[in-house]
C-alpha cells in the first residue's frame, strides 16, 4: 500500500485486501506500534492521485472508525479530521461520498455510546466505553460543507443513485441526533438565507436541511421552529420545481412523524390538508411522500383525540375532512401511473392508517370503504385471465396483497353485529383468490391468511360455517415449507381459529395436529416457524380442554425437547430466538394446564395427566430464573404459568415451587416496569403463599 509501490494496481489490491480484513485486525489495533503503522500507511494512501486507491483508503478509514473508535484519539486532530474534511469538499463524487460517510459513522458510533452511557447510569455502573464527542467538536466545520453539497442535486436524479447530496442529508440527520440543539445555530442561517432563493437548488437544499435536522432537536425548540416555518413550507408545496415540492412533502412527513402537534395545529390544519390533497394529483414521487405524511397526520390526530385508553374516540380533528381524504386516497391508488415511485403501495398504506385511526363518527365511511375494497378485490380476481407478461403478473400479485392488507384494516374497524352481512362475500372472494394461480404466490397467500385471521377474530364461533371450504387451503399453507412466511401465517391463523371456534374445532384437530407435528420434525423448515407451532398447541389445548389428552404425551415430549435447546450466548440472533422459543413453550404449557383444568373451582381429573412431567417443567423454569436477563414478557409468562400450576395442583405442588430460585425470580419480577409482569408475579407469589397456608401443621 505504501506510496513507494510503483504499480497502482498492486496498491489498490493491497488496500482492498486490508479493507476486507479489518474485522480480523483487533490484535494489531491493540498494539500501539502496529496500529500507528497501519494508520500511517492508510492515511498516506488517501492522498494517492489515483482515484480508486484514494477511495479504497478512505473506505478503510470509514470502517476503522466503526470498528476501532476507542483507539482513534491520537490520529483525529492531525490526520483524520483534515483528510476527511478535504475528501468531503472534493468535486469527485466517489471521494466526497467516503468523506461524508466517515462523519456519518462517527455520529452513529457516538449516538450508540450516548445510549450505552445512559444505560450504565441507570444501572449505577460506569460505562465500558466513552464518547470523545468528535462530532460536536467538528460541527462548525462539517455543516457548511454538508449544506453546500445539498445544493448539488440533479433535476432528474435517479432515485436509486446514491449521491453526495443524499449522503449529506443522512449525515445531517445523524449529526442532529448526536449533537441535538447544538446543530441549530450552524444550520439555521443557511435555511433562512436560501428557503426563498430564486435558484430551486438552494430552495430545495434549505428545505432538505430543515427536514434533516428535525429528529435531534429538543421538543420545545422544535415546536416553535416548525410553527414559524409552516406558512413557508405550505407555500413551497405549490413550488414550480418538482424537486422542491418532493422535498417539502418529505419534510412534512417528518414533521407529522416527529412533532405531530405542529401538524394538527388548528391554524394550519386546513391549508395543510388542501395542499396535501392537491399534491396527491402531483408527480408520483411527490404524491407518495404526501401519502407518508397522511400516515403521520392520522396517527397524530388519533392520539390527540379524547378517549379512554382502550376505547375508540367519538371524533377527532380530521373528522370533517375524513370522507374526502379517503375518496382522494382511493382515487390515488387507481392512478394510471400509480406503479411509479411506489405510489400505489404508499396510497394503500395511507388508506389503511386512516381507517385504523378512524373515530366513531367516521364509521359509515369505514363501512362504505369495506364495500369498495371488496368490489375491487372481485374486479382484480376477474382480471387474472388477461395477464400476459411476467411484469403484469408481478403487479397483479402486488395489488392483491395490498387489497388483502387493506381489507384486514377495514375489517378490524367493522362492528361485530355488521360482520355477518359481509362475511359471505369476503370469504367467497378470499377462497377464489386461494384457488387462483396467484393464490399460489407466497406474498398473496400470506396476506390472504392474515385477512382470514381478521375475519375469524370478528366472527368468532360463526366462522365454523366456512371451515370445510377453507380447510384445504389452510392445510396447504401448513405444508408450505419452502415459503416459511406463508407457513408461519398459516400456523398463526390455526391458533386464531382454535381460539375462535373453541370445541367446534374438534373435528379438524387430528389433521391439524399431524401437520403441526410433522412441521416440528421437518429439518428444512425455517426455525422461526417452530415457536409459533408451540404456541398453537397451547391455543388448541385451551379450546378443546379434556379432548386434548390424546395428544398430550407427544406434545409434552416436543415441549420438553424445545425447552432443552442450548445456543451460543455470544450470538445475539440465537439468544433472541431462544427467548422466543422459551416463551412459546411457556405459552403452550399455560394453554394445556388451563384447558385441562377447566373453569370449575375443583380441578378436572384430566389435569393429573400432566403431573408426571412437573419435575422437569419446573427445572426448566429454574433454568430461566438462574440465567437471568430475561425479557419482561418471558417473566410474565413464567409467573402466570406458576400461578396456574398452583391453582391446578394445590398443596402437592409446594415442594416444587417453594424454593429461593423461584420466589426470588418472582420477587424481582414484582419490581418490573411492566404492569402485566408486576401483577402476574404478585399473583403467583400469593398462590404459593396460599399453598403454604393450606399445608397441614406437623404434629
Amino acid at each position: 500500500m505504501r506510496k513507494q509501490e510503483p504499480s497502482n494496481h498492486v496498491r489498490l489490491a493491497a488496500t482492498t485486501a486490508l479493507l476486507n480484513s479489518l474485522e480480523f485486525t483487533k490484535a494489531n489495533f491493540e498494539k500501539d506500534v502496529e496500529r500507528n503503522y497501519i494508520m500511517e500507511v492508510v492515511c498516506v494512501a488517501t492522498q494517492s492521485p489515483d482515484t480508486q486507491v484514494c477511495v479504497a483508503a478512505l473506505q478503510c478509514l470509514v470502517k476503522i472508525m466503526s470498528l476501532y473508535y476507542q483507539y482513534m484519539e491520537p490520529y483525529m486532530a492531525q490526520a483524520l479530521f483534515p483528510i476527511t474534511l478535504e475528501a468531503m469538499k472534493s468535486e469527485n463524487d466517489q471521494i466526497a461520498l467516503q468523506g461524508v460517510e466517515f462523519w456519518s459513522n462517527v455520529s452513529d458510533e457516538e449516538i450508540d455510546l450516548a445510549i450505552e452511557n445512559q444505560e450504565a447510569n441507570d444501572a449505577g455502573r460506569p460505562p465500558t466505553r466513552v464518547s470523545k464527542h468528535y462530532a460536536r467538536g467538528a460541527l462548525k466545520f462539517l455543516v457548511p460543507v454538508l449544506v453546500e453539497k445539498l445544493t448539488k442535486q440533479e433535476e432528474c436524479e435517479d432515485e436509486d443513485t446514491w449521491s453526495p447530496a443524499k449522503a449529506s442529508s443522512v449525515c445531517l440527520m445523524l449529526l442532529a441526533t448526536c449533537c441535538e440543539d447544538e446543530i441549530v445555530p450552524h444550520v439555521f442561517p443557511f435555511i433562512k438565507d436560501n428557503i426563498e432563493s430564486a435558484d430551486w437548488r438552494f430552495r430545495d437544499a434549505a428545505v432538505m436541511a430543515f427536514g434533516s435536522i428535525l429528529s435531534g432537536i429538543e421538543a420545545n425548540t422544535l415546536k416553535s421552529l416548525v410553527e414559524q416555518a409552516m406558512p413557508t413550507l405550505i407555500r413551497l408545496m405549490y413550488d414550480q420545481s418538482v424537486n422542491v415540492r418532493d422535498t417539502t412533502a418529505w419534510t412534512f412527513g417528518r414533521i407529522c412523524d416527529i412533532i405531530p402537534d405542529a401538524a394538527i395545529n388548528k391554524t394550519y390544519l386546513q391549508p395543510l390538508l388542501e395542499c396535501f390533497i392537491q399534491s396527491l394529483k402531483a408527480e408520483p414521487r411527490v404524491a407518495a411522500n404526501v401519502c407518508w405524511a397522511f400516515i403521520g397526520l392520522s396517527d397524530a390526530a388519533y392520539e390527540a383525540a379524547e378517549a379512554s385508553e382502550s376505547e375508540t374516540p367519538e371524533t377527532y380533528c380530521l373528522s370533517p375532512y375524513f370522507e374526502y381524504i379517503i375518496t382522494q386516497l382511493l382515487e390515488t391508488t387507481d392512478r394510471q401511473d400509480a406503479n411509479q415511485g411506489n405510489l400505489r403501495a404508499a396510497a394503500y398504506e395511507a388508506l389503511m392508517d386512516m381507517i385504523k385511526n378512524s373515530p366513531l363518527d367516521c364509521y359509515l365511511i369505514v363501512q362504505r370503504t369495506t364495500i369498495v375494497i371488496l368490489e375491487r378485490l372481485n374486479q382484480v380476481l376477474q382480471m387474472e385471465t388477461h395477464i400476459s407478461s411476467h411484469n403484469d403478473r408481478h403487479q397483479f400479485n402486488d395489488l392483491q396483497s395490498l387489497l388483502c392488507a387493506t381489507l384486514q384494516s377495514v375489517l378490524r374497524k367493522v362492528r361485530e353485529d355488521d360482520a355477518p352481512q359481509i362475511s359471505d362475500a369476503i370469504m367467497t372472494a378470499l377462497l377464489t383468490m386461494f384457488s387462483s394461480s396467484s393464490g399460489k404466490s407466497g406474498g398473496v397467500q400470506e396476506d390472504a391468511f392474515l385477512a382470514v385471521s381478521t375475519l375469524v377474530e370478528l366472527l368468532g364461533l360463526k366462522f365454523v360455517k366456512y371451515m370445510d371450504a377453507f380447510k384445504p387451503f389452510l392445510y396447504m399453507g401448513l405444508k408450505n415449507h419452502q415459503e416459511y412466511q406463508v407457513c408461519c401465517a398459516a400456523v398463526g391463523l390455526t391458533g386464531d381459529i382454535c381460539r375462535a371456534l373453541k370445541q367446534l374445532i374438534i373435528p379438524y384437530c387430528d389433521e391439524i395436529m399431524n401437520l403441526l407435528l410433522a412441521n416440528l420434525s421437518e429439518p428444512t423448515l425455517h426455525r422461526s416457524v417452530k415457536p409459533q407451532i408451540l404456541s398453537a398447541f397451547g391455543d388448541m389445548a385451551l379450546s378443546i380442554g379434556g379432548e386434548f389428552v390424546k395428544y398430550l404425551n407427544v406434545v409434552l415430549e416436543m415441549l420438553r425437547a424445545a425447552s432443552q435447546l442450548e445456543v451460543d450466548p455470544n450470538s445475539y440472533d440465537m439468544v433472541e430466538y431462544l427467548n422466543e422459543l422459551r416463551e412459546s413453550v411457556l405459552e403452550a404449557y399455560t394453554g394445556i394446564i388451563q384447558g385441562l383444568k377447566g373453569v370449575e373451582k375443583t380441578p378436572h381429573p384430566d389435569v393429573f395427566h400432566f403431573e408426571p412431567h412437573l419435575g422437569h417443567i419446573l427445572m426448566f423454569i429454574k433454568r430461566i430464573a438462574d440465567e437471568g436477563d430475561n425479557p419482561d414478557s418471558m417473566i410474565a409468562s413464567a409467573a402466570g404459568f406458576i400461578g396456574d400450576l398452583c391453582s391446578a395442583f394445590g398443596p402437592r405442588l409446594l415442594p416444587l415451587v417453594d424454593n429461593t430460585t423461584i420466589t426470588q425470580f418472582l420477587s424481582e419480577g414484582k419490581r418490573s416496569k411492566s404492569s402485566r409482569t408486576k401483577s402476574l408475579c404478585n399473583w403467583a407469589l400469593k398462590e404459593i403463599k396460599k399453598l403454604r397456608d393450606q399445608q397441614p401443621i406437623a404434629q
